[in-house]
């Protein structure tokens, strides 16, 4: 029979099989190895996820006072003593995706179906803050890929987009991780992932400059190896 799919132990047997999987198995390709990595259900280092929400609320609370006398600012007056409160609950929600894995948000939305055409899902919106400055971007993201047996819930893309965004990110790690996860939940054939966004430390801080919009991808499987299969997806996201 077929050999066991969901094991990527079984990467150089596959290789081997000949004739034991349709040619088009992402896990058969060079770019299989070379792109994909496992995306590992580490939402948040013990010492955080355990500790209770009222402890790290607190703690936040603190850190914006002092962010606030460090600026020159009084805490204590009128409109800013709320202020740390609710900026330590906002940015617990802009970094929910910390709390999540792969497995807490697509859960058992695979489905068993007999389609190997693609799926794409594009213009899932998106907002995250820069690793390096904390400071917003946002844009759109485009994901497809091509079925071997299983499809995704459709809303599953978007939730496995908001699980990365909502973290400190580069937008270039983004897109690999989206890929990565869709790869891990249903092993596709191949997967594309296309990220444009928006970045404020370019619009309100250092170069100043408005309008621009940076584009990052990530290509595994057929969508690296097949030049057709890849000329279909970038026609679909850029289809209006």
């Amino acid at each position: 029979g077929s050999p066991d799919m969901e094991n990527l132990s079984d990467i150089d047997s596959l290789d081997s099989s000949k004739g034991a999987a349709d040619n088009r198995m992402l896990w058969k390709r060079d770019s299989w190895r070379e792109g994909h990595e496992t995306v590992h259900p580490k939402p948040m280092t013990q010492d955080v996820s355990f500790r209770p929400q009222e402890k790290r609320l607190a703690k936040l609370e603190d850190a914006y006072r002092t962010i606030l006398q460090c600026v020159g600012e009084d805490p204590k007056r009128d409109g800013l003593l709320d202020t740390p409160s609710r900026a330590a609950k906002a940015i617990l929600f802009l970094t929910k995706g910390y709390e999540e894995n792969v497995d807490i948000v697509v859960k058992n939305a695979k489905f068993v179906e007999d389609y190997n055409s693609m799926v794409t899902v594009k213009d899932i919106e998106f907002y995250s803050l820069c690793e390096h400055h904390l400071i917003p971007f946002y844009g759109k993201i485009h994901i497809g890929y091509i079925p071997t047996g299983k499809v995704l819930g459709l809303s599953k893309l978007a939730r496995i987009s908001e699980m990365f965004t909502r973290r400190f990110q580069n937008q270039e790690r983004i897109a690999k991780q989206i890929a990565n996860a869709v790869v891990d939940a249903i092993r596709p054939s191949g997967v594309g992932v296309i990220v444009e966004g928006s970045h404020m430390c370019m619009s309100m801080r250092g170069v100043q400059k408005t309008g621009s919009t940076t584009i990052t991808s990530t290509m595994l499987g057929t969508f690296l190896d097949d030049p057709r299969t890849r000329d279909e997806f970038l026609r679909m996201c850029t289809h209006t």
